[in-house]
């Protein structure tokens, strides 16, 4: 009321409650949601690709994703076993080493490894270039351990053009699992 929040925004929200803040907000005239923070990349995308689709024209939402190389599964670090002092290694994350089980994740990341070593750009520089080509993302929230992942993967945005010319080939990629 004091006008200090005009825009605010959702986390991992579903669609439905989006639609119920926005529809409440309207109906209050109170500011509305405009952007949403949903983890996206080639494995996880069916939220964004599927269950927001009304929500893009109804209400103009934005997006600011996040974990756009998978915790790491998409940049082919883990397709030989989980080396040791890496982020699957630490017990925290048991539950994420069962990703590494699932038949459609490692198809997908076979896949991406193929469309790689093709194009010649890292693995990591096509799974966070595709997340950036999506007209509804505005930000993609990086995560980066050490300097040097970092890097290498703002490189994508030097490499954008050449993913533009593999998206229909990710975009397939991304079909294989609606996780």
């Amino acid at each position: 009321q004091r006008g200090y929040a005009l825009y605010w925004g959702t986390s991992e929200w579903s669609a439905s409650q989006i639609e119920k803040a926005y529809d409440f907000a309207v109906e209050n005239s109170l500011h509305r949601p405009i952007v949403e923070q949903p983890q996206y990349n080639l494995i996880y995308n069916h939220k964004v690709e599927k269950e927001f689709a009304p929500l893009y024209k109804k209400m103009g939402l934005g997006l600011t994703t996040w974990s756009p190389l998978a915790s790491g599964l998409l940049t082919g670090k883990y397709l030989n076993g989980v080396p040791e002092n890496s982020r699957l290694s630490m017990s925290s994350m048991t539950w994420l080493q069962k990703e590494l089980e699932n038949p459609q994740i490692k198809k997908i990341v076979m896949e991406l490894q193929k469309i790689a070593e093709k194009s010649h750009i890292s693995m990591a520089q096509l799974a966070i270039g595709w997340c950036t080509l999506n007209p509804r993302v505005s930000t993609v929230i990086l995560g980066a351990s050490r300097i040097e992942q970092l890097k290498e993967n703002l490189k994508a945005l030097e490499v954008l053009n050449q993913i533009k010319d593999l998206k229909k080939e990710l975009d397939q990629v991304a079909t294989i699992a609606h996780l």
